[in-house]
């Protein structure tokens, strides 16, 4: 999670053939869905929606990676996630309506406030060794 422009997808790439899992990028599905709809209930309802396919795959015994958002503590509780990645990378996002929503999460695993080459293998070691 993080704000647009974060790296949130630049992260994922690198670390979803790491752990061989599924992958959800928030954009895709808003694209599949045709629901552009940023309203808190726009969120709230993306939040579970990325949940409903991130559920799919943990029921079938894949890892899966969901990249997205997720602005507030109440879309993250819908959303409900076993790991939190925090990309920490930028102060402000592409869109004001967003930096004025964004609440800084209080519960994280993995705390990125840089990118560079080796944040994705050092998060897939951890999680391989851990889960």
């Amino acid at each position: 999670m993080g704000l647009p422009g974060s790296g949130k997808t630049y992260l994922a790439e690198r670390l979803v053939p790491l752990l061989n899992a599924a992958w959800y990028n928030a954009d895709k599905l808003r694209d599949m869905a045709n629901d552009w709809d940023f309203s808190d209930e726009g969120r709230r309802r993306q939040s579970r929606r990325m949940r409903t396919f991130a559920d799919f795959e943990k029921a079938n015994d894949r890892y899966v990676v969901c990249d997205f958002v997720c602005p507030t503590k109440e879309t993250r509780e819908n959303f409900d996630a076993d790991i939190t990645i925090w990309m920490d990378t930028i102060k402000e996002g592409r869109f004001e309506d967003t930096n004025k929503i964004f609440i800084s999460p209080e519960q994280i695993d993995f705390h990125i406030t840089e990118w560079n080459d080796h944040n994705h293998s050092d998060i897939a070691d951890k999680i391989l060794k851990h889960v």
